[in-house]
C-alpha cells in the first residue's frame, strides 16, 4: 500500500471539507405563523416560519442555557442593559438585573412577547445553549432599530467560525408588534435569518454567543433555531472519503498486477 498517495488523497479530501466551512452565502429571510391578532400586549406564539423556497418550519430548538458573560449593571432607571421582559398582558417575567436563569425563561419558550431587552446605550455579552443541535438561527426584534452580534460557539464554549453583525437595516417586517413593559406603545418586530454558512461553520451548533455594543441601540430580541436534519460531522465525511480512497487505490493496485 502506498501510504504516499493516501496522505495526498487525505489531504485533498480535508481541504474541501474546510472549503465548505468557509464558503461565503446570502442571509436568508422568512415570513412568520404566529398567534398574534392585533393584541400587541398579550401571549403570541410562533407556530412556524417559512423560507423563501417555501420550506415550513415548525420543529424549533429553544434556549435551555445562558451564561452572562458581561452586561453593564442596572442600577436604577433606564440603566444596565439585557434584562428580561414582557408583553404588558402576557405570561412570563420582568426583571430588570437577570440571572442566568430569568434568561432561560425569557428566552426558552415559543412566546415571542417574552424577550430580552436592552437599554440604548447599553452593553452585553451572553452565551445561550440550545436543547437541540441548529442548522438556521431566527432572530425577532422589536423596534427594528437596532443591531445584535452572534457568533457560534462548540461544544466546549471555545468560538468558532465567524462574528456577524445583523444590522437593523437588513431587518425583515415580522408580520407583529408588541407591547411590552417598558414601553408605552407598540411596536413592529423586524425578522433576520442566520445560516451556518453567515456564521463560518459547516456543522450544526448549539451555543452561540451574543453581543451588544454601547452603538447597537440596545437590542430587544427573540431567538429560536431550527432543528438541524442528521447529517455526518466533518470528521466523518473526511473518514468516509478516507476509506473509500483507500479501496479505490487496493482496486487499481490489483488491476496493475
Amino acid at each position: 500500500m502506498n501510504f504516499k498517495h493516501i496522505s495526498a488523497f487525505a489531504g485533498l479530501i480535508t481541504a474541501s471539507v474546510l472549503a465548505v466551512s468557509v464558503s461565503p452565502a446570502q442571509a436568508f429571510t422568512f415570513t412568520t405563523n404566529s398567534t398574534y391578532n392585533n393584541n400587541p400586549k398579550e401571549d403570541i406564539f410562533l407556530k412556524s416560519v417559512k423560507l423563501t423556497d417555501g420550506t415550513v418550519i415548525n420543529d424549533f430548538a429553544l434556549v435551555n442555557k445562558a451564561k452572562i458573560v458581561q452586561n453593564d449593571i442596572y442600577t436604577g432607571g433606564n440603566s444596565g442593559a439585557a434584562s428580561s421582559e414582557k408583553g404588558d398582558n402576557a405570561q412570563g417575567i420582568n426583571v430588570e438585573d437577570p440571572t442566568n436563569q430569568n434568561l432561560v425563561t425569557s428566552l426558552g419558550n415559543l412566546n415571542l412577547n417574552n424577550i430580552i431587552d436592552d437599554e440604548d446605550t447599553g452593553s452585553f455579552k451572553i452565551n445561550l445553549g440550545f436543547n437541540k443541535a441548529l442548522d438556521k438561527l431566527f432572530f425577532f426584534e422589536r423596534g427594528m432599530n437596532s443591531d445584535l452580534s452572534v457568533q457560534a460557539l462548540d461544544t466546549n464554549g471555545n468560538l468558532i467560525g465567524n462574528l456577524l453583525t445583523l444590522s437593523r437595516n437588513d431587518s425583515k417586517y415580522a408580520g407583529y408588534s408588541i407591547d411590552t413593559t417598558e414601553i408605552d406603545g407598540a411596536q413592529e418586530v423586524g425578522s433576520w435569518g442566520v445560516s451556518l454558512a453567515d456564521l463560518g461553520v459547516s456543522s450544526p451548533i448549539s451555543r452561540i454567543q451574543l453581543t451588544s455594543q454601547a452603538s447597537f441601540n440596545g437590542p430587544d430580541f427573540k431567538v429560536v433555531g431550527a432543528v438541524a436534519k442528521s447529517t455526518p460531522e466533518p470528521t466523518s465525511l473526511v473518514s468516509i472519503g478516507l476509506v473509500s480512497g483507500i479501496v479505490a487505490l487496493l482496486k487499481r493496485r490489483k488491476i496493475a498486477k
